[in-house]
């Protein structure tokens, strides 16, 4: 696999993953534990942190993905160094999954305090305790199954994450089971009978998806802003643009009562099951898409400026 050498940073040192690590920035290895058992993570720690807090951004990979390919895919740490914040890669086991997928699939995954929620909440919340991370400015991103897995972070602690990402997946509450869940990816699913967060908070939420995704059936992308919507009556607007990869996109900004963004959607046309603008050298990307990792970036920054 191909590694990242961003050409703005001077002289950077390559940590043992390979990955391009400027001076003073810090790529950890890390393992969290509890109840649920345990799971390894990369800590991104910018070479911008002094005595200041900063936010925090956890990523979950995609299946078949490690936090090394997530991080060089999507470019986090790039995007991390220029403003200034840590990213957390949370690592699913082989043994958890065969194909390292996160089970957003599953009921005791899908739950506050149980199994794979538990877990990747305390590797957050283990970063706060050991790092200076700002309150209120944590968030919760992901791709495909990650993207489900982050769905799910958002609803079941909504008071540990302050805005969610979910590029190529699936909302909470559509699968119970293996084959229930490869359905709601082929046809989408049902969230009728799975109530969203008791309170009538809408997670601020931004989703990414290919209208050619053959892997997730974007109408899930529909369904992730659905869900966080609920029955609020929002206003949205729609705008049409062209990356500089040359890919065309929609991007519709959904506004609160008081005309703040709270969602955003990118239909991004013509691409399929890859995270939008990155890499080539990491797994499951498309260079010529908007740089998804930018714009989570600055929808998560900007809730919290709101905030």
């Amino acid at each position: 696999m191909g590694r990242l050498l961003p050409a703005h940073l001077n002289s950077p040192d390559l940590g043992r993953s390979g990955i391009a690590i400027p001076d003073g920035a810090r790529f950890e290895d890390r393992i969290f534990v509890n109840e649920a058992g345990s799971r390894a993570y990369k800590l991104y720690v910018p070479s911008v942190l002094r005595d200041e807090a900063l936010p925090l951004i956890v990523m979950l990979h995609g299946c078949t993905q490690s936090p090394d390919d997530f991080a060089t895919g999507t470019r986090m740490n790039e995007v991390a160094e220029e403003f200034g914040f840590f990213v957390a890669y949370p690592e699913q086991s082989k043994s958890a999954n065969a194909s390292k997928c996160w089970n957003w699939f599953n009921g005791t995954d899908q739950r506050r305090g149980r199994g794979e929620p538990s877990l990747i909440a305390g590797i957050a919340r283990e970063v706060m305790h050991d790092f200076p991370v700002r309150e209120g400015q944590v968030y919760v991103a992901g791709m495909s199954a990650g993207g489900a897995a982050a769905a799910i972070m958002g609803e079941a602690y909504p008071d540990l994450f302050a805005a969610v990402g979910v590029h190529s997946g699936l909302a909470c509450g559509l699968a119970s089971d293996v084959a229930t869940a490869f359905g709601a990816m082929r046809d989408g699913g049902s969230t009728s009978g799975s109530s969203r967060r008791g309170a009538g908070r809408i997670p601020p939420t931004i989703v990414f998806h290919g209208d050619k995704d053959g892997t997730v059936n974007p109408v899930n992308a529909d369904q992730v802003i659905a869900r966080a919507k609920a029955d609020a009556k929002l206003t949205s607007i729609a705008n049409h643009g062209t990356a500089r990869g040359g890919m065309r996109f929609t991007r519709t900004v959904t506004m609160n009562e008081v005309g703040d963004p709270v969602l955003e959607q990118w239909t991004l046309h013509g691409a399929g099951h890859a995270w939008s603008g990155g890499n080539s050298a990491g797994s499951y990307t498309d260079p010529s898409g908007p740089d998804a990792s930018r714009e989570m970036a600055r929808f998560f920054l900007q809730q919290a400026r709101r905030g």
